[in-house]
């Protein structure tokens, strides 16, 4: 057997070679080629409300209402740590994001005119400013910066010194507050609106934060409502969405890539120069970019999967199919779990989803460097979950070219595991008085002291574009080492001092202006953010070799001991750094091809993907040599930088191979093949698929690739596989056929090739009646169920009647929700109420159909692929494919396919045993 893929690693870059490659080095600012004409601005018409509130609207007067918060004594935070309140209303209202200034004032973007709200506050809602004039831990003082009617629930707010930005869908307005008072005044300051087209005003999906990343440019996010927006340099980006079907879904952006659903953009501070970082998501909050470039993001579920994960630059994570037309579910394969399909963890072209946990309502993020918590934390990510009434807490660890995430409670109110009021706890249905479910945390921050700042938007409710609490009560908590002070060191922005204490400071948007004021000065700070970059703290560090790279070529060369650095993260620095301060590193890119860390060779990967195959083909090959097999992230970044050219290198690699046979492919080369899935690799994949000397799980992998390759060749090599009825992966084969033949592959005529070459012919396949019994009222009561005590070792043994709709314990059928674990996070009386009348709140996206045949059959089931056949899976995991010419009617059931405990046979102490047990059940 040949060896494909050699992976003894090479050594590092020898010195000579690399300071021989900077010294060369052109660098230049990143706008490298000339602006296109801006786009006429759309006209601001001031005081234009996006909502108009009903006659009945209530307009809100914070003097007649009693503004509540948690007592601190419940929470639970790290040993050493402390909580306390720094602000709460009425100095604040529904914070839904803040942010920190370099003199330690808070500023807070409220939602009081949140959705069905939407003009309760009449003059609109309000960007307000908090400080703590005495330095003894609790703001004394708090004003409106800004309130305009066009302000409804803005969700973010980003602070740069004097220049405010507020994220307000469908615009991303930047204000500067040109006489410094903290209060916008039109006739003296300025307002504009930097970016527009972001779809959606009121909705949740929309437009979030804006934050800055160590290269000194501003990053956002945006939810899966889709957008078309036009940056200053005149480059229009179409993010299309099959969540709202938007016009643009499928179309390219100006850049050349197709995109959908949420996204991650980062932009010049002028406007210039947008890039989408990553995309694919569903409602990503908000994301961080550490200094040493490292990028983070969370996300929000449909259904339970939400997920904390590591952005690699340009990913997808396949919420969406790759055109935008198609939701998660259409493209489920029998056999995958919720969080595998909906972050499409089997396809190629999906990156790494991360830590994904389950059901919630992530918010803020923010990453701790420095500051008041000491060296402990450092590298401490942070991350909101408002359903779950925590602050999660994680210190990612590399793991090759990605990060292991693993989790643990920063501060909760709710050590409890049962939560209320979130969407995947019965959302409205399912609420409470409870004080430790009230916390509902928007935002995190790093202070300019170094303490972390929660702001909590505090509700019954969380999700579903809900909220209860007329008070509109807000509260902003303190996490510090006990007993300590606000340090918050003065700053003066006019000094080179005051201008690298900016850029030492703890909170994130601070550093940005120090930044930008060092850059701005040029050769005269070069002395002083070089002798930063000797700092032992490797984040201060990093932080001036991203400035030094952008200072001018003589600066540029102090970045080299870093490339020379036996340390690979700080090779991985200066390499970012070197890349976002432009010019032509091509040679420095083939050097680093061979680098010994994956995380290194993962950024030269991700730079190759807008590079001609002329200039990146070799050292795309290169770094598939070293391509272990096992990690996936270093795949996928290896895909991304193939994008656009992967028939070209992976006709090189097959040269390489020296005509390996298909049967004798390294896992590793198979997985290339699959990450790239040519239309040259067709043949050699189907004699994979067919072979009888492969394991079945390398068939299925030959498989995947077919069934991701755009090709009229792929579609006829499937055929060839389905033809063998015996095969470990006909039923596979199958799944395939039927469902490209309604999207990706519906041009090549499936269906009448499926019945030419007699492997299925939909019109004579033989349908069969499956009904659901009718729904009959519970003969027992909740209330019956919830005064008794559950047997739980009773209930493992009751629970089979389950596994006829659920998986549980690895037994059982896919049909109706998985039971693994999702007891653990339920209340008993949820739990109980979903056995006894499954009818009451069926699970999303397990809606049942009602198909009647021409001929009468009759059919319960629920459509996983629509098109010419329809694919229908009914109880017990029956699947039938149901030609659309032979349906006579079509409906949405309006009961759930699951049978009631009654028609289980269960009793009222039945039920309350398997309750019991699946409140333990892992």
């Amino acid at each position: 057997m040949r060896i494909l893929f050699p992976v003894p690693y090479a050594p590092m870059l020898r010195p000579s070679t690399a300071l021989a490659l900077l010294a060369g080095l052109t660098v230049s600012v990143f706008a490298a080629k000339p602006d296109k004409p801006a786009k006429k601005e759309k006209e601001f018409v001031a005081a234009k409300p996006a909502f108009t509130p009903s006659a009945d609207t209530p307009a809100f007067d914070p003097s007649k209402v009693t503004p509540q918060h948690l007592d601190t004594s419940m929470f639970k935070v790290p040993e050493g740590l402390e909580i306390t309140v720094w602000a709460t209303s009425p100095m604040l209202f529904n914070p839904a994001n803040m942010d920190v200034d370099h003199a330690g004032r808070i500023w807070v973007a409220e939602g009081v005119n949140y959705r069905r709200h939407s003009g309760r506050s009449r003059e609109g809602d309000a960007i307000r400013v908090l400080q703590d004039t005495d330095g003894d831990g609790k703001a004394d003082e708090s004003h409106v910066f800004v309130r305009e009617k066009e302000l409804e629930c803005p969700l973010g707010v980003a602070v740069f010194d004097n220049v405010i930005v507020v994220s307000n869908t469908p615009n991303m307005i930047v204000y500067t507050d040109v006489n410094r008072d903290l209060k916008f005044d039109p006739a003296v300051d300025k307002r504009e609106v930097l970016l527009s087209g972001f779809e959606q005003a009121q909705h949740d999906h929309s437009l979030h934060s804006v934050y800055a990343g160590p290269d000194g440019r501003w990053y956002f996010s945006h939810g899966n409502c889709g957008a078309q927006f036009s940056d200053k340099s005149g480059n229009t980006f179409r993010i299309g969405s099959g969540y709202l079907n938007n016009p643009y879904v499928g179309q390219k952006s100006d850049d050349g890539h197709v995109y959908a659903g949420g996204f991650t953009a980062s932009i010049d501070p002028s406007g210039h120069n947008a890039r989408i970082m990553g995309y694919n998501y569903r409602n990503s909050y908000e994301g961080v970019r550490n200094s040493f470039g490292d990028m983070f993001l969370n996300d929000n579920d449909d259904p339970p999967a939400c997920r904390v994960s590591h952005l690699i630059e340009g990913g997808s994570f396949g919420f969406f199919s790759p055109d935008g037309k198609r939701q998660w579910r259409a493209d489920k394969r029998p056999g995958q779990t919720i969080p595998v399909a909906e972050w499409r963890q089997d396809d190629p072209g999906s990156i790494p989803a991360g830590d994904v946990y389950g059901g919630g309502a992530p918010t803020g993020m923010c990453f701790y460097e420095n500051g008041a918590l000491g060296d402990k934390w450092k590298g401490l990510l942070l991350s909101c979950e408002t359903g779950r009434n925590v602050v999660f807490g994680y210190l990612p660890k590399p793991d090759g070219a990605g990060f292991k995430l693993e989790r643990f409670d920063f501060c909760t109110s709710n050590t409890t595991g049962v939560f209320k009021g979130s969407d995947f706890v019965g959302g409205g249905k399912n609420l409470s008085d409870e004080s430790h479910t009230l916390f509902r945390p928007s935002d995190v921050c790093v202070g300019a002291d170094g303490a972390i700042y929660v702001s909590d938007w505090f509700d019954k409710r969380t999700g579903g574009h809900q909220d209860t609490d007329e008070t509109c009560s807000g509260t902003i908590y303190r996490i510090a080492p006990k007993g300590t002070k606000p340090q918050t060191a003065k700053i003066s922005f006019d000094t080179t001092e005051g201008q690298i204490a900016a850029l030492k400071s703890p909170a994130n948007n601070v550093r940005h202006t120090g930044f930008v004021k060092l850059k701005e000065q040029g050769d005269n700070a070069v002395a002083a953010v070089a002798t930063l970059a000797e700092d032992k703290d490797p984040y201060l560090a990093a932080r001036a070799i991203w400035l030094l790279a952008q200072m001018g070529e003589k600066a540029s060369l102090r970045i080299r001991p870093w490339l020379e650095s036996d340390d690979e993260n700080k090779r991985l620095v200066a390499l970012r750094a070197l890349r976002a301060a432009g010019g032509d590193l091509m040679d420095l890119f083939n050097s680093m091809s061979a680098d010994g860390s994956a995380a290194v060779r993962r950024e030269v990967a991700v730079a190759m993907r807008d590079v001609p195959v002329a200039q990146s083909g070799n050292i795309l090959v290169e770094l598939a040599k070293r391509y272990s097999g096992k990690d996936r992230s270093y795949l996928e970044a290896w895909g991304i930088g193939c994008t656009g050219k992967e028939d070209e290198v992976w006709a090189a690699l097959k040269k390489a191979s020296n005509g390996t046979p298909a049967e004798e492919w390294t896992d590793a080369f198979a997985q290339a093949t699959w990450r790239l899935h040519p239309a040259a690799a067709v043949e050699s994949v189907k004699a994979r698929a067919v072979s009888a000397k492969l394991s079945p799980q390398q068939r299925k992998l030959a498989l995947d690739t077919l069934a991701f390759t755009q090709d009229a060749s792929a579609a006829q090599a499937m055929l060839a596989v389905a033809k063998d009825k015996e095969s470990p992966i006909h039923g596979d084969a199958m799944w395939w056929l039927i469902n490209r033949s309604t999207n990706d592959w519906k041009d090549y005529n499936i269906a009448g090739e499926l019945k030419a070459q007699g492997i299925f012919d939909p019109e004579a396949a033989k349908l069969v009646t499956i009904e659901i019994p009718p729904a009959t009222p519970s003969l027992v009561k909740l209330e019956d169920v919830t005064k008794l005590k559950g047997d739980a070792k009773n209930g493992s043994s009751l629970v089979v009647r389950c596994v006829m709709c659920h998986q549980i314990n690895n037994q059982g059928v896919e049909f109706g929700p998985s039971l693994q674990g999702w007891g653990l996070s339920q209340p008993t009386d949820i739990i109980a109420q979903a056995i006894l009348e499954p009818s009451k709140d069926i699970a999303h996206g397990f809606d049942g159909v009602e198909i009647v045949t021409k001929d009468g059959i009759k059919i319960h089931g629920m459509v996983l692929t629509e098109g010419d056949v329809l694919i229908v899976r009914s109880m017990g995991g029956q699947t039938q494919f149901v030609p659309k010419s032979r349906i006579a009617s079509k409906k949405k059931m309006d009961r759930s396919l699951m049978l009631s405990g009654t028609q289980l046979g269960l009793t009222a102490q039945d039920v309350a045993d398997i309750v019991a047990y699946m409140r333990q059940a892992e």
